[in-house]
Order: C-alpha cells, then sequence, then structure tokens
C-alpha cells in the first residue's frame, strides 16, 4: 500500500504541533514514514506523554513505608500485611464516552482492570465516577443511560463488585462527560509483576484478542477538545469484550505462576506502540516487531493501523523462551491467541517490519523520553469574596432538604448501582450507597475499604482548598467506617491547559492535593491525567477525582452499625456555618457564590485519628460534607429507617459546609465516654440531637421519614428510568 505523502494538514491532524514536528525531523535526521508519524503522535500526545503535567505530578508525594510501587507502573502496590497487598488505580475514558456511551464506559472499566491484573493481581473491586451535564440537555438522558448500562455490562459479565462510586450533574459537563474508573486487585506482596523488559534476544509475545482497526487513533482524540466534528471520531472508540478479558485474566494469572513472565504489560493507549516502547525503554533495551506475526481479524491492514490499534483485551510480553511451550499451551487452553511477534535487542531502535519492508526504524529511548515537556504559563486563580451571610435568608429545615434531596445531585444513586453486580465473589461487606465500599480480604479478617471523591464547585472557587477538600473528604470516608487510611489514586481532570486559567486551577488543585495526601499521609501511588475536556472552548469543572484505599485489620473496630431508636446524635469537629459554594445555596438559592469551605488538616487528621481511636464507643459514623449536618443526619436516619431529632433549626447550623466534621450515632453511656476523650485529646464535641421516633425534625419543622425517604429514594428513577 502506498503511504501519504507528509504534509502540514497531515501533521496537524495527528495532534502534533509544528516545533514538535521539527523536534522529531532534528531526532531522525530525515522525514518519518507515515507509520513513525503515527508512532510519534501516539507517543507524544497528552494521554500518552503527560507533556503538560509532568513537571507538577514530580512534586506530589507518592512515597511511605505501605508504598511498594508508586506511580510510573500500571497500577500502584501497597502492602496491606501478611505478605499480601493491594494494586489500586483509576483512570479516565472521558472522550470516548461522550462519543459512543456505551462502548466508552465498558472499555474504560476493561482497561483499568488490565491495569490492576497485569501487575499479578486478581480484581476484588471496582468504583466509577460519573460526571453529566445538566438534565434538561437533550444529551443527558442518552449519555446517563449508555455510561451506566456499559459499566454494568462490562464490570457484570467479568465478575468483579462495584463497592462505590459517585454520580453528579452540571450545566458545564454538558458537552464533555466524564467517566473515571477504578479497580483494585490482590496480589502476593512477593509476587507483583513489572513491565520493564530485560535480557536480549527474548521474545516479545502478543496475548489475548486479535488485532482490529476499532481505537486506531484513540489515543490522540483523547487529547484534544471537542468541535462540530465530534461524530467523525466515533470510529476512534474501542469495542470491548468482557468474556475474552475473564479469559485473559484467568490465563496471565496462570502463566505468571509458572515463571514464563520476563516482564508484562497491557496494552492500553496506543495499543501495540505505546506498550512496546514503554517495555523497552523501563529495561534500557530496543524491540523489533514482526507485525506479520500479529494476529489480525480484519484483511489488509496495514502497519500503521496495527501499531495504533485499540482494540481490547491484549496484552504484550516478554517471555522466557525455554517456557514458550509451556506457555503457548495455557493460552490455546483458554482459547487465546498466543503469537511470537518479535525480540528484544541490544540497540536503542524500535524497529518495524511488514511484508518485509522496514514501516519503522526509530530510537527507542527518545520515542519515550524525549517526549516534549512543557512549562505551560498559568495565572494564579484568584481568591472569590466570602460570602456575606446576611444575604442568605434563613430557609425552612425541612424545606431546604427536600430540595438536596430532591435533586439528581444528592438523592440516593440506587438505580444506577442496582445495575451493578456488588455481591459478585461474595466478599462485599458493605455495597454501594454510602460514604465507602467495604470488602473483605478473602480467607483473612482484614477488610478493605474504597472511596472516590471530589467537590468540583470548590475546585472551581478555590483550586488549592478543593484540591485538599477532595483528599481530605476520602480520608473522612475511610475513617467513618474505622478504617486507616492507607494510601490514593488521582484522576485529574481538566479544561485546555494551553490557556493560562485553566493552568493555573491544575496547579494549585495539585499543590492543595499535594499538601493534603502528605499530612494524612496518604501518598499518591497510581493516577491518570484528562486534559482538554472542553467542547467549542467551554471547559468542563475542574475535577480532580481521588480514588482512596483503607484498612481494617480487626473486624472488631469496623464502625459499620446503624443507627437506632434512642441514639444520641453527637457531632465531632468544629462548626462555623460556612454557607459559600454550598449545595444548599445552588439547589435552593441557584447561587454559586463565595468561596470554598477551608480544610483545616491538622484538624483532619486529629479528628480522624480519635474517631478509629474512639470505635469501640460508636455504633454509626459519617462524615458531614455537601448538605451539612441535616443532609448527614437525614441519610442516616433514612438508612436506618429510624427517625432523628436535630435540636437546631439555623440554616447556617444545619446546612453549613465546615470541614473535618463526623456524625456520629451511639448510647447515651458511650456518648459520655466520647465526651470524655474528646475533651482529653482537644477534639470539638457537641451533641446536636437524637435519633427516636419515626419523623425527621429539625427545630420546630418536620416531615415523615417515610415521606422524605420516597422523595430521596425515587428521584433518580424518576429523571432517568
Amino acid at each position: 500500500m502506498q503511504e501519504p505523502a507528509i504534509t502540514s494538514d497531515l501533521i496537524a491532524a495527528h495532534g502534533l504541533k509544528p516545533d514538535e514536528y521539527d523536534r522529531i525531523l532534528e531526532i531522525i535526521g530525515r522525514e518519518p514514514t507515515f507509520t513513525e508519524l503515527g508512532i510519534f503522535s501516539a507517543m507524544w500526545n497528552e494521554h500518552c506523554s503527560y507533556k503538560s503535567s509532568k513537571k507538577w505530578l514530580r512534586t506530589l508525594p507518592t512515597d511511605g513505608p505501605q508504598v511498594i510501587c508508586g506511580p510510573g507502573e500500571n497500577a500502584g502496590v501497597v502492602d496491606i500485611g501478611d505478605g499480601q497487598a493491594v494494586v489500586f488505580k483509576m483512570e479516565s475514558h472521558n472522550h470516548p464516552s461522550y462519543i459512543e456511551p456505551y462502548q466508552g464506559a465498558a472499555t474504560g472499566v476493561g482497561g483499568i482492570l488490565r491495569d490492576v491484573f497485569t501487575m499479578g493481581a486478581r480484581p476484588i473491586a471496582s468504583m466509577n465516577s460519573l460526571s453529566f451535564g445538566e438534565v434538561a440537555h437533550p444529551k443527558t438522558r442518552q449519555l446517563v443511560h449508555g455510561v451506566v448500562a456499559g459499566i454494568g455490562g462490562y464490570g457484570n459479565c467479568f465478575g468483579v463488585p462495584c463497592a462505590g462510586g459517585e454520580v453528579r450533574f452540571d450545566p458545564a459537563y454538558n458537552g464533555n462527560c466524564l467517566v473515571n474508573a477504578f479497580a483494585a486487585g490482590l496480589a502476593d506482596a512477593d509476587k507483583i509483576f513489572y513491565s520493564a523488559a530485560s535480557g536480549i534476544g527474548m521474545p516479545v509475545v502478543y496475548l489475548g484478542a486479535k488485532t482490529g482497526r476499532d481505537g486506531v487513533g484513540g489515543a490522540t482524540m483523547a487529547s484534544a477538545e471537542f468541535d462540530e466534528t465530534i461524530e467523525e471520531k466515533r470510529p476512534t472508540v474501542q469495542v470491548g469484550d468482557p468474556f475474552t478479558e475473564k479469559r485473559l485474566m484467568e490465563a496471565t494469572l496462570e502463566l505468571m505462576a509458572t515463571g514464563a513472565v520476563i516482564s508484562i504489560q497491557d496494552m492500553g493507549a496506543a495499543g501495540l506502540t505505546c506498550s512496546a516502547v514503554e517495555m523497552g525503554d523501563k529495561g534500557g533495551l530496543g524491540v523489533k516487531l514482526n507485525l506479520d506475526a500479529v494476529p489480525q481479524r480484519e484483511a489488509n491492514m496495514t502497519a500503521y493501523e496495527m501499531m495504533l490499534s485499540e482494540s481490547q483485551e491484549r496484552m504484550l510480553m516478554v517471555l522466557r523462551p525455554e517456557k514458550e511451550s509451556e506457555a503457548r499451551a495455557v493460552f490455546e487452553k483458554w482459547d487465546l491467541d498466543f503469537a511470537i511477534v518479535g525480540e528484544t535487542i541490544a540497540e536503542d531502535r524500535f524497529l518495524i517490519m511488514h511484508k518485509g519492508e522496514v514501516m519503522a526504524d526509530l530510537p527507542l529511548a527518545t520515542l519515550s523520553g524525549s517526549a516534549p515537556e512543557y512549562d505551560r504559563p498559568w495565572d494564579e486563580p484568584e481568591t472569590p469574596e466570602a460570602l456575606d451571610d446576611a444575604n442568605v435568608p434563613n430557609v425552612d429545615p425541612i424545606d431546604g432538604l427536600k430540595a438536596l434531596i430532591g435533586s439528581v445531585n444528592y438523592c440516593a444513586k440506587q438505580w444506577v448501582y442496582e445495575q451493578y453486580d456488588t455481591m459478585v465473589m461474595a466478599d462485599s461487606a458493605r455495597t454501594p450507597g454510602q460514604g465507602a465500599g467495604l470488602i473483605r480480604v478473602h480467607g483473612t479478617d482484614k477488610h478493605l475499604a474504597f472511596t472516590s471523591d471530589v467537590t468540583p464547585r470548590y475546585v472551581r472557587a478555590n483550586p488549592f482548598e478543593g484540591g485538599k477538600q477532595a483528599v481530605a473528604e476520602a480520608y473522612r470516608n475511610l475513617t467513618a467506617l474505622g478504617a486507616v487510611p492507607l494510601a490514593t489514586t488521582d484522576n485529574l481532570n481538566f479544561g485546555n491547559p494551553e490557556k493560562p486559567a485553566i493552568m493555573g486551577q491544575f496547579v494549585m488543585a495539585i499543590k492543595g492535593i499535594g499538601e493534603a495526601v502528605a499530612a494524612l499521609d496518604m501518598p499518591i501511588v497510581s493516577g491518570n491525567v484528562s486534559l482538554y475536556n472542553e467542547t467549542d472552548g467551554s471547559a468542563i469543572l475542574p475535577t480532580p477525582t481521588i480514588g482512596a484505599v483503607g484498612l481494617i485489620k480487626d473486624p472488631e473496630t469496623a464502625i459499620t452499625g446503624q443507627a437506632r431508636d434512642g441514639h444520641v446524635a453527637l457531632l465531632v469537629g468544629e462548626s462555623n456555618g460556612h454557607l459559600g459554594q454550598s449545595a444548599l445555596l445552588a439547589e435552593v438559592y441557584n447561587r454559586i457564590e463565595g468561596d470554598a469551605p477551608p480544610v483545616d488538616l491538622a484538624a483532619e487528621k486529629r479528628n480522624g485519628d480519635f474517631i478509629r481511636a474512639n470505635a469501640e464507643y460508636i455504633k454509626a459514623c459519617t462524615d458531614l460534607s455537601d448538605g451539612g449536618l441535616a443532609l448527614a443526619a437525614f441519610e442516616m436516619a433514612e438508612a436506618a429507617g429510624v427517625g432523628v431529632c436535630l435540636d437546631s433549626d439555623e440554616t447556617a447550623v444545619l446546612f453549613g459546609e465546615d470541614q473535618a466534621r463526623y456524625l456520629v450515632a451511639c448510647n447515651f453511656d458511650q456518648a459520655e465516654a466520647l465526651m470524655i476523650a474528646a475533651g482529653q485529646a482537644g477534639v470539638p464535641i457537641q451533641s446536636v440531637g437524637r435519633f427516636t421516633g419515626s419523623d425527621v425534625q429539625m427545630g420546630r419543622s418536620s416531615a415523615p421519614l417515610t415521606e422524605l425517604a420516597a422523595i430521596y429514594r425515587g428521584t433518580f428513577g424518576d429523571t432517568f428510568a
């Protein structure tokens, strides 16, 4: 086939700037072939090279005694004791999900699961963080149905429980939804598999499903803004097969047990190109590939298409030669392709052969290590004016609560998570719908807690405090279960980094996240950056999602009970009635005003330590976040089927969103013990009411719990069913 001529239009279509193309010419000393242009485009786009974010990602704390492997591999690895490790990561599939909701979301789940079992871990939990446009937008319903069905369709067939997640709606996501997928798995701490190739002349083996034309150019598409040509990008979305992925996982884990694997890498973004380059670069080796040997499901595929295809359910491995027949037998048993497609070489070359011709011959280390790295100009965001509380009228507490629980942002989301399998593998100790999910570590007394959090309106108002708050809320969600927070993964979703205002949001959010994970001992061990989330120049809300994992070593210290009639309601933490950027202000008054609540990390640490140290006195616990005390007390009461009576009817007291706070339910004698312990620890604590009866009462305003529960449980389904 005659390859197209390299023109300025073709270079631009590959997402390369003129100066970047000039850099390519300087590196290789000649004009690239069409295949080489595609390879450079794949390796140097934002999605693979992190060229706008690397400078700032390096500032994040990533180490700790619990960390076995931090960022740079397929997933992070954290020690959980007894020779075991939890392996986890979060990644985005935003652009594909907006173009093709079902397959975009499904393959997002498939990709993150491969990241986990590529490390030698069996997946035990998934989560997802979803952001959609306003309900009235003509595309929102289609996106919600397609994305939820895609997540459920893939995860349910693969057989991994959904432990939790979040769903939000805002007009800023009208033209660019966010689909962030999280997965975690268990592995033996001394049996982690890495991607760095080693040894010269070692076979490079292609594993899994056949290569097709789906997803060609997907990574480049994910590194650009949307415009009116969006429908033309549909072929760049991958197509998934969860049953093939299940077989691939079983075959891969079985293969790892044979000792045949030297190194292994998932074929994700940029497919064969990125996986081969990363393996060679990390091992300081070159790679030679013969594309004639690549299993193909379509006729007459070109070298360009095979190198850039993002067909799913594929892996690349460097194999111990003496184990070839044993390894091949494993994959044939699972009815999957096993093909030797190349070898490692001593020279720093990425050599691609097809039909006897050299299609690409590039310096391999340069493809990865010499990708552009930008220090983008950024504007420090202006600090918003503080909200004048005098301009916030008092609201009837029940009316305010009804506005929140009748909103798609704060109502129950069971319409979503009931479409996901939450009990498969039979180790789910707490299903979605509450602050954090809980999964038993099979065969032990240990439990792992999982949560995902961010409040984008805080980040928009104050990226530094908003970044801190995302980490702090994840910390509180784990703590409220009695779990010790271990580590975090991030998914940093922002607009166009070439705009100084957007880059300023990114930089300050990173600074806030870094400060928080350091103070709360929750290092970042993996993650993903998703930029250019814009359509026609309109950006999403800055959405740095934080996924966090915590450990409960002794089930006796878990806080998993429910409020009961007669329990005292205790508020732990200091309340100042912060209403700026609050859910109440947005939902009741349609006002987005004021500053984000300040996050005192010392108070977060102190109060969290207090909750865990006194878990024996606590029957039920939740953190306070969106909707403040009113929403937290209602959710705790509704989950238990018991009424609640709060003493105050003041708007700021009930709906303020001050941080570092928890609501605790316990018996009277336990409340006395907690009060004494809090006094000794210097932790603010007060009684704010009690759980009793069948009504929700705040001050003199009340309504039957059943009436409010019907609104809370019915809103999402009534809106989208």
